[in-house]
């Protein structure tokens, strides 16, 4: 495992593993490295870290096929959301959160009265984390186009089952997400889908989540990059509270269904636009 960056505090932006095949499994929404500036804004509450992708880069690695690369991102989402644009452009029109969220996904307060960043600390945490972060993933995205003429990536995403300002009920245990099919090839697509339905999860395509800015902004299939967003229900592998615990067995059996959708990304071998 390979880091990559470094933030001011002299610690990694993200993990990393270099493969030589045309398959990448990204982690965004991992990461739980808190910034000591920011740490000291948030209330003592929000240092829960309650909105993180609990386990997932755990997850990918043990999902990761041999060759394929891996990257990571190591600081919590609260520093900079790297799923949303750099401008903050809503992606959704219902309830979310933004780019440097002052709110969690309940709702509720993230940051001292006072302390919310302020448009200075805005630009120099874009400056710091979201630039640098998608400098590296559009590097190592180039870098498995060059290779290969084509990169297939899988945008590994959780969130907890029930959030009730963020959707009605209980989430579908599998959300893939296409970007409303334009993020990838049809054939791929359709072949991801039919590989989730295999298991006896719930699943929907394109539904609350269709993909993030990730999804949408690198997902090109004209230009042979090819991206999928997966958002699963946390209880599925994990306990949906505090200390949010891996349970072995529930990811054993979670880990099952995902490896038909890695595998059937890693075999994917798209017609190059261009050629």
């Amino acid at each position: 495992m390979q880091v990559g960056l470094k933030d001011p505090e002299n610690r990694p932006l993200f993990e990393r593993i270099t493969g030589d095949s045309p398959l990448l499994l990204h982690v965004p929404h991992a990461g739980t490295h808190v910034p000591q500036d920011l740490r000291a804004a948030l209330k003592p509450e929000a240092l829960d870290l309650s909105d993180t992708d609990w386990h997932m880069d755990r997850i990918a690695r043990d999902l990761l096929p041999k060759g394929a690369s891996l990257m990571t991102a190591t600081v919590t989402r609260y520093a900079a959301d790297l799923n949303r644009p750099s401008d903050d452009t809503p992606l959704y029109t219902g309830a979310t959160t933004g780019l440097m969220s002052t709110i969690d996904f309940d709702g509720g307060p993230l940051y001292r009265p006072g302390a919310e960043p302020t448009p200075d600390q805005q630009a120099a945490r874009i400056a710091t984390y979201w630039d640098p972060y998608h400098a590296a993933l559009t590097a190592e995205i180039d870098r498995i186009r060059g290779a290969h003429g084509y990169c297939v990536m899988l945008d590994l995403h959780s969130i907890r089952s029930h959030v009730p300002r963020l959707f009605d009920g209980r989430l579908p245990d599998l959300n893939l997400g296409s970007n409303s099919g334009t993020s990838c090839a049809p054939e791929l697509a359709e072949a991801a889908e039919a590989a989730l339905k295999q298991s006896d999860f719930s699943m929907v395509h394109n539904g609350r989540f269709k993909g993030g800015h990730i999804t949408r902004h690198y997902g090109r299939p004209d230009q042979n990059v090819h991206v999928l967003q997966i958002e699963i229900a946390q209880d599925c592998y994990m306990l949906e509270e505090t200390p949010w615990t891996y349970l072995p067995d529930r990811a054993d059996r979670l880990k099952v269904a995902l490896a038909r959708l890695v595998g059937v990304m890693d075999a994917f071998q798209p017609e190059l636009a261009g050629s």
